[in-house]
């Protein structure tokens, strides 16, 4: 293992090292998007608890995040450069989807 690697290592999931710290990394709207994404996506059951294993299921933490979701896009049309509202419309028309697919 290299000596890079090593400090790498030193950092808690989640974070980056920049120089000598781990910091988290650099927030932006696409990185708020998809972290918004995994939650909605855990609480339909769809990814597990990295420390735990365990899968989440709870449709109305999911639906509150959707609409979480949709609330953005609504307050920000016409101010998003172009991949920004693309990727907020296929993550919403995604998990609309799984959303209905789970509570049907």
């Amino acid at each position: 293992m290299t000596e890079n690697e090593k400090n790498e290592k030193e950092c808690p999931e989640g974070y980056i090292r920049q120089g000598c710290t781990c910091v988290l990394p650099e927030v932006t709207f696409t990185t708020l998007i998809m972290s918004l994404n995994t939650s909605a996506l855990f609480h339909l059951g769809e990814m597990q608890d990295p420390e735990t294993g365990q899968t989440g299921n709870d449709l109305v933490l999911a639906k509150h995040t959707i609409s979480t979701l949709q609330l953005l896009k609504d307050k920000t049309k016409g101010n998003l450069i172009d991949k920004e509202e693309e990727l907020l419309g296929h993550v919403l028309a995604d998990l609309k989807m799984r959303y209905v697919k789970a509570s049907g």
